[in-house]
């Protein structure tokens, strides 16, 4: 059936890039966007952006996926990303510690096109590649790169029974000793145990005293907000009220002590996000982080989500996605009724999602990693979006569509770079609409 869609949407046509007729600008999409974020938190977001056409680009996924929603499509569904960029895939400890590698930023998940992630991918290995120097034939390489990666681990994939799909994980260590680069091996395996150890003390938030334990201010991006703690508090005790037994029980053995507010990321910068810091009697400590879910970008060209609270969206999409997720993984809302859409800087009819918190230095590992051996990263990435696409899609109709040849890795690498290229035309317009003020806050 895959190997039939060739037909209706031949591989060749993935390739195709073309500034659709009424197109909405850009500028206008972030504007828009920026209506249902903290806005004292705007000129953050938008200074993250304006550094690169890269960093640009993990900022405007909504624009990218007006874009994608008018591109043509194979018609194979799956639980998309959303967000598929390399910065969005990183390394984390399994509930038994072992570190593994996965797609970590689910917040804009959503059945979609099993292409759009590829091609959100692509682009940011095209333009991660010129910002690390790379000419344009090695950075096109490391789309082709990831693509066949991508490929002959779906071929893979297609062979074995959907249990054996669903267990199928990425150990991050196996993934390093797999690195054809002997320097960034070294650096990796390095970088790994050094990482694993230092995320024992808690990323450096937590403080103790006579006292007991509380969170460290680190302005600006994590500080206390009063105006906003009792919000956190009642969406935490939420959270918890709701939570199946047998999690109940270990939750209740926790009190929360402390909240503070975090700024994450670069496109979900201005969304309401919060640490709370849980410890028992005895002032044993966990850290669990709460975060805004908003109406996902690929519902310009998707069907809307399912679920009246988008927190169980997210929450929903990263199970689906990831071969190991968070015990703590949950959603709440704050005290507005969850169909209220004109969420205020106080949270009223916010919808969120709760997780442990991350550490950011062990995810990072990748990333840094790649800054010597995107070749390696990007075969890596690949790998393991296959694995998150076979999880809720057809592994034998999508290998089939691909084949076994570079057909498809070709396309992905033209429209990458076409792409890349548009970007990067955004990305000046963008610069020029801060100097001249069209994105200040209202």
């Amino acid at each position: 059936m895959g190997a039939k869609l060739r037909k209706s949407m031949p591989r060749a046509a993935q390739a195709e890039w073309t500034l659709p007729e009424n197109r909405v600008d850009p500028i206008e999409i972030l504007r828009q966007q920026g209506l249902t974020r903290i806005s004292s938190l705007l000129s953050i977001r938008y200074d993250r952006m304006k550094v690169s056409p890269f960093t640009f680009l993990r900022g405007a996924a909504a624009v990218m996926a007006q874009d994608l929603a008018k591109a043509p499509v194979s018609g194979i569904r799956v639980q998309s990303c959303g967000d598929c960029h390399l910065a969005n895939f990183g390394s984390y400890a399994s509930p038994e510690g072992v570190p593994v590698f996965d797609i970590n930023d689910f917040d804009e998940t959503l059945d979609a096109p099993f292409e759009w992630d590829i091609k959100r991918l692509g682009t940011s290995l095209v333009l991660s590649g010129q910002e690390s120097g790379l000419s344009p034939k090695a950075a096109r390489q490391l789309v082709k790169t990831m693509s066949l990666a991508y490929t002959q681990q779906m071929a893979r994939l297609a062979g074995m029974t959907p249990l054996q799909v669903w267990v199928d994980r990425i150990d991050l260590m196996a993934a390093i000793s797999d690195f054809e680069d002997p320097k960034v091996k070294a650096k990796a395996e390095k970088l790994l145990s050094d990482r694993l150890d230092a995320a024992k003390g808690y990323f450096g938030l937590v403080s103790s005293d006579k006292s007991g334990p509380s969170l460290k201010e680190k302005p600006p991006l994590v500080m206390r907000l009063p105006d906003q703690e009792e919000t956190i508090r009642l969406a935490f005790a939420r959270y918890i009220a709701t939570q199946p037994p047998e999690r109940a029980i270990l939750l209740k053995r926790y009190n929360l002590r402390d909240v503070i507010f975090k700024v994450v990321g670069i496109g979900s910068v201005g969304t309401f996000c919060a640490i709370g810091l849980f410890a028992t009697a005895d002032g044993e400590t966990m850290l669990l982080q709460i975060k805004e879910a908003q109406t996902s970008v690929l519902e310009a060209g998707s069907p809307p989500s399912p679920f009246k609270n988008q927190g169980e969206r997210v929450v929903t999409g990263q199970r689906i996605m990831q071969a190991v997720s968070d015990t703590f993984l949950g959603w709440t809302h704050s005290n507005a009724s969850i169909g209220d859409d004109t969420p205020d800087m106080a949270g009223a009819g916010r919808q969120f999602y709760v997780r442990r918190v991350k550490d950011s230095r062990l995810a990072a590992i990748g990333t840094d990693v790649a800054q010597e051996g995107l070749e390696d990263y990007a075969r890596l990435c690949g790998r393991t979006l296959a694995r998150a696409h076979a999880r809720s899609g057809n592994a034998s109709m999508i290998s089939g569509y691909l084949g076994k040849g570079a057909g498809f890795s070709d396309a992905m690498t033209e429209f990458s770079e076409a792409y890349a290229q548009q970007t990067e035309t955004d990305w000046k317009n963008f610069v020029a609409a801060l100097e001249h003020g069209r994105l200040a806050p209202e």
